[in-house]
């Protein structure tokens, strides 16, 4: 009786506005979306059993199509870093890995929850987070000696060892990268030794192609169900990015792979323009053979001819280039016109020398792995992490990766194996370009390859699965504007600037009631709540387990949100005060109706991930905690942790004035 029917109806009118306005304002999102899912459906049917062409180090061409469509790529071979960095970085992936600080996040992908198939941690400057898939790591400050890291004594002698020899690689890695200039032509060069061993390396790499190439994609019916991929934008169970480099879900095989990789990345949905001179690929720089080359070698130039391994599949390709061309049209005028991504504030772009923040480590067991998923458009053979751009990167920043094959924990190397054991690969493509063919890359251990200038923005790269075990560390520079400790304890000064307490009675008011500051002390509250306490304490005691530096932070930004509490109990006072102007009253419990409808929603959710199926699986010291919670007469609580009934207060008082 409180909430006359009459109300809800409007309620209902006003909410469906705001959505109306919201997509008149992001016409992109809807849009996207929708012809995402429908233009890889598409694309899968039209494919069927026909594959797209790859081009491997074995094939002809290979150079030059890496030259002219993928130069943004640059691969370090293992041979050409120092020897004792390579033990140092082995062995610091397998102290965090035995201590049981890799492990799977459950993320959220199209409002579900998923594990990913690859475990992980984030390792990176103090009071740096990285966001991917709803989900926020909180990372492992690496001890350097450069770097004043509060609480020194936050972990165990043998991981802050582990932590400071993957900031080495990370040094390395940022000295290395500033040195490569745009237009540099690199030059290869090569060793005995070496020599041989790439020449081994090309035979198996071009048996493994032509068997991933006769390999069959799976039913396209399945591929298509909803994400699979992980970030990138980028899970690895997921082609969603995984928006990441490697950051991804799995390859596994999952009901909806497919359609969601738009919401996660760029992805296939960002087109990259082809210049004319990419369409075919000069043979005349063919792959040298029997070299181990330092760099991949950026060169021009060639006579175009036809690579070999693209002949047998030349007729049904140039149908489906035919077929398919209004997607990749349709792609370059939504880009060139801002249809197809929403553009908010411009983004940060990657200028000066380059600083990565943080890394990504992942570690994957194939043989661990109930079932792969075949890569769908090339037939490159299994996936470990799916299509994806990595997500939440300084625009055009590049991203370093290491690469670590071991046959088990206790570190013994792939290296040397027999050759009948497949290598693990990168795959790269042009995003939705059909006319391109894809490339594939092995990577023996110790490889390093970066993602230079525009790559992980205009193309895509999966992650194909080897026979041993991997670890990788992806160095990134991390979009962090709204991600570092520093930015939310800022945030909340700014909120509590306007709580005043009395020193003497330790009673609180509000300094000011302008609706703009309620409205930001609101936002701010949430925030805190949303992307910071429950996402920490969502992926359970893991960190505290581990590495002690955020605990006392999380503890006092736990205080500082129970303050906001106040502020709203206060807020709420106000609004309610038959004194206040009508006008300035109606104006103040619409702002407040907003922010307590969606905490009431945002809790309820998380709620319900806190005690999901999967959740119910984790161990008890890492499952997800529902924190903050209180019970209903919890007297150090100013307000209730379900808010229906506040919310059915401040919309009567809006039915009455």
């Amino acid at each position: 009786l409180t909430f006359p029917i009459k109300y809800k109806y409007l309620l209902l009118e006003w909410l469906h506005h705001i959505w109306f306005q919201w997509k008149v304002q992001n016409p992109s999102f809807t849009k996207a979306a929708g012809d995402q899912v429908h233009k890889r459906r598409r694309l899968l049917q039209e494919l069927g059993d026909q594959k797209i062409p790859f081009l491997a180090p074995s094939d002809r061409g290979f150079q030059q199509l890496w030259d002219t469509s993928y130069s943004g790529l640059v691969l370090r071979k293992s041979c050409s870093l120092p020897a004792e960095l390579h033990s140092r970085v082995q062995a610091a992936l397998l102290t965090l890995r035995r201590k049981g600080c890799l492990l799977k996040d459950l993320v959220r992908v199209r409002d579900r929850d998923v594990f990913t198939a690859v475990s992980r941690a984030l390792l990176g400057e103090p009071g740096h987070t990285y966001r991917y898939l709803d989900t926020r790591l909180f990372a492992i400050p690496w001890h350097s000696e450069d770097i004043d890291v509060k609480g020194q004594n936050c972990c165990d002698p043998d991981l802050r060892a582990a932590c400071k020899a993957l900031w080495e690689l990370n040094t390395f890695f940022c000295t290395d990268v500033s040195q490569l200039k745009e237009g540099d032509r690199l030059t290869q060069w090569a060793k005995g030794e070496a020599e041989a061993k790439q020449g081994e390396e090309g035979d198996t790499e071009s048996k493994h192609s032509e068997d991933s190439k006769n390999s069959e994609g799976g039913d396209s019916e399945s591929r298509q169900s909803e994400e699979g991929d992980t970030e990138s934008k980028h899970s690895e169970e997921w082609d969603i990015e995984s928006k990441h480099s490697e950051e991804g879900c799995s390859g596994s095989k999952q009901e909806g792979e497919w359609e969601t990789e738009f919401k996660h990345s760029t992805e296939e949905g960002e087109s990259s323009q082809v210049k004319p001179g990419e369409t075919s690929f000069a043979a005349a720089s063919e792959h040298a053979e029997g070299k181990c080359p330092d760099w991949g070698v950026k060169a021009s130039g060639g006579t175009e001819t036809e690579p070999v391994g693209l002949k047998a599949q030349e007729k049904p390709v140039a149908e489906l280039k035919h077929s398919l061309s209004d997607y990749h049209i349709q792609d370059r005028e939504e880009h060139g016109s801002g249809q197809g991504c929403s553009q908010p504030s411009p983004p940060q772009v990657c200028s000066g020398p380059v600083k990565f923040n943080v890394t990504l480590l992942n570690y994957m067991d194939p043989a661990a792995m109930s079932q792969l998923k075949e890569e769908p458009y090339y037939g490159m053979g299994k996936m470990a992490v799916g299509w994806h751009h990595d997500e939440n990167l300084i625009t055009h920043s590049p991203v370093a990766v290491y690469s670590y094959s071991c046959h088990d924990d206790k570190g013994e190397s792939s290296e040397g194996s027999s050759s009948d054991k497949a290598c693990w690969r990168i795959g790269l493509k042009v995003a939705w370009d059909i006319h391109t063919p894809g490339l594939m890359l092995p990577l023996e251990s110790g490889d390093c390859y970066y993602m230079r200038d525009d790559l992980n923005s205009t193309h895509q790269h999966c992650v194909l699965a080897g026979d041993t075990a991997r670890f990788s560390s992806t160095h990134r520079v991390a979009e962090c504007s709204s991600g570092t400790l520093t930015y939310i304890q800022s945030r909340c000064q700014e909120a509590l600037s306007n709580l005043h307490t009395d020193p003497d009675t330790g009673s609180h008011r509000l300094v000011a009631l302008l609706p703009a500051t309620l409205q930001d002390c609101e936002e701010i509250h949430n925030e805190v709540e949303f992307e910071w306490l429950r996402q920490y304490w969502f992926q359970g005691q893991r960190y505290a387990r581990f590495c002690s530096w955020w605990t006392r932070p999380m503890e006092q930004l736990e205080k500082d949100w129970k303050l906001m509490e106040t502020m709203t109990m206060l807020f709420l006072a106000a609004v309610e005060e038959e004194d206040q102007a009508e006008e300035g009253r109606r104006e103040m419990a619409e702002i407040l109706l907003s922010a307590l409808t969606d905490r009431h929603q945002q809790r309820q959710t998380w709620r319900d991930r806190c005690h999901s199926s999967l959740a119910q699986t984790l161990p008890p010291e890492e499952a997800p905690v529902d924190r903050p919670f209180w019970g209903v007469d919890d007297p150090s609580m100013p307000l209730p942790f379900d808010l229906a009934d506040i919310i059915n207060r401040v919309e009567s008082l809006l039915w009455r004035m």
